[in-house]
Formats: C-alpha cells, structure tokens, sequence
C-alpha cells in the first residue's frame, strides 16, 4: 500500500489481524479515507474530514455509521504516534440498527428459485449448474452464502456425506452432515463441473464460475436478486424481501417445526441446530425462530397440551 497514510494503515491492519480480527472491510476502506485525506490535503486524520468522508453519497444511515467507526478505530491508533490526527467523537451518527424480517422461503419458492437458474444465460451452463445446486445446499443445510461460497472441492468429502466448514463466522470450523439426496446432488453438480470446466486454473473452490474461479459473494448476491425476481418471488412487506440469507432462517424454522410436530424435544433440538448452524450461542439461533407465526403457533400447541395434562 503507497500514498498518504499507507504504512499506518498497513500496520494498523497487521496489529488488529494478530488480535484475531479480520478487517476485510476496513481493508478496502481506509485506502479510501486516507485517498479522500489526499485529496483534501489533509496530512491526518481529523473529525471533520472523517465525518465527511464517512457520509459521501451512497449507503444507509447504519452504513454511514459503520465508515466512521472504520475511520476512528484508525484514528485512535494513529493518534499514539501523530499528535495532529483527531479522534472522532464516538455517536456523531445514530447508528439505529434495525433488523430485517425474515423471509421465510416454502418448499415452493426453494423449487422456483432452483428452476430459475435455468432462466440465467444459456451461453453458460455451468453457471446455471452453479446456482441450482448452490440454492439448493443453502436450503438443504442452512449454511451461510459466505461458507458455502468458501468451501474446497476438498471440503465435501462425499463419501461419508459430510461438508467440512474451515473458515466460517469468527474463524470457527465445523462439520455439516449431508442429507444423502443432498450429497448425490453434489455429486452431479461436480461431474457437471468436470464436463463443462475440465481445466478451472488453479481454483481449488467448489463452486465455480464458468471462467473457473472461485464465486464473489457480490456477484452471487446480485445473481440471487435476479433469481428471485424471475422466481416471481415479491417483498412481503418494506422489511421483509427474498434475501438470501433467509434461506438460513427458513432452515432453523423449518427444522423446528419438523421437531415439534414429530413430538421431539424442543429444547434438545435447538442445542444441536445451533451447533450445526455453527453459532456459538444458542439465543443467536433463536431470534432465527421467533419471527415465524408458524413455530409459535406450535410452541403454543406444545404449552397447552402440557398445561392441560391431569
């Protein structure tokens, strides 16, 4: 990294990574801030450039917030060596986060939105190979696009039906077992790959792009929006749109439904959906299921056959 602030930036990236924080975002961003300083000709870091570079155009309230909180975890850093650089005073801009309603997906809309990969472009089969069987492995176990985006060809080991998770949320591994359909699903997917991509360079990911490389988690984003839109899939409210990282709310919701009608233990399951889920918390795996009518409708049903009990 060359430019204003360059070898700060660079070491206050390797000080944070050796905490174990993995800053992939202020990566891209403090080459901005300190782009726009330039710019300025501002020779470090103030308050008033910092708040004004955090609210250029584009991006949420929540977003905004974020960029300052980026430039003053800088700031503070650099502030230990530069007397002139000025630490932005923390809640210039109310974060006010505010979470989305899930979407929760029907076996339905799952079906449609695998059946419209076949809408993407034709010149490409593999990527409509790509997105089928990446909709359908979502669905199927839950996992976040991130992880699933990440996995190795190395990772799936087939055979035994298991998915091996390396780098997932705060660095944590896990194993995800495979339901066999979603393992034989697979399968096809990578003879597919090996026919239409006999040589992806040197890409050791799973699912490819037709070029052969590994999928970015932006283009996969815009792709399922298209997907959504030919699925014919429409927000059910101004919170509430087809995201995909829904598909991991409609798993959690989806199991626990299966749990109660079966008469399981519902506290039993939910200690193994967030392991397998891979939260480390089991609270983080139940606002997944508290925004489903559905579910605390049977929870109900659960309490007043219980309470009604001789």
């Amino acid at each position: 990294m060359t430019g204003l602030l360059g070898q700060e930036i660079a070491d206050y990236l390797a000080v944070r990574r050796s905490l174990g924080f993995q800053m992939a975002r202020p990566e891209k961003l403090l080459p901005q801030l300190a782009a726009y300083l330039e710019q300025a000709g501002a020779a470090t870091v103030t308050a008033e450039h910092a708040l004004a570079w955090a609210v250029l155009p584009g991006g949420s309230q929540t977003w905004h917030a974020y960029r300052l909180a980026v430039a003053r975890g800088f700031a503070t850093w650099l502030a230990t060596t530069d007397p002139a650089a000025e630490i932005p005073p923390a809640g210039l801009i109310p974060a006010r986060p505010r979470r989305a309603t899930p979407y929760l997906y029907t076996d339905e809309e799952v079906t449609a939105l695998m059946a419209a990969a076949e809408s993407l472009d034709r010149r490409y089969p593999l990527r409509t190979a790509t997105y089928r069987t990446l909709v359908g492995l979502l669905a199927a176990t839950g996992m976040r696009v991130g992880e699933a985006i990440g996995l190795d060809r190395g990772d799936a080991d087939l055979d035994s039906e298991i998915l091996t998770v390396r780098s997932g949320k705060n660095g944590k591994s896990r194993l995800v077992p495979l339901h066999a359909t979603t393992a034989q699903a697979i399968r096809g997917y990578l003879r597919d790959r090996d026919r239409l991509c006999p040589a992806p360079g040197r890409s050791q990911a799973l699912f490819i792009s037709p070029p052969g490389s590994r999928l970015l988690a932006c283009n996969v984003g815009a792709t399922w929006r298209a997907l959504a839109a030919s699925a014919g899939l429409r927000p059910r409210s101004g919170s509430c749109r087809p995201r995909i990282h829904d598909m991991r709310h409609s798993f959690a919701v989806r199991t626990m439904l299966d749990a109660y009608e079966s008469g399981k233990d519902g506290q039993a399951v939910l200690a193994v959906l967030s392991t397998y889920l891979g939260h480390v918390n089991p609270k983080a795996t139940y606002w997944y299921l508290t925004a489903s009518p559905e579910l605390m409708a049977a929870a109900g049903r659960r309490l007043d056959a219980w309470l009604e009990r001789p």
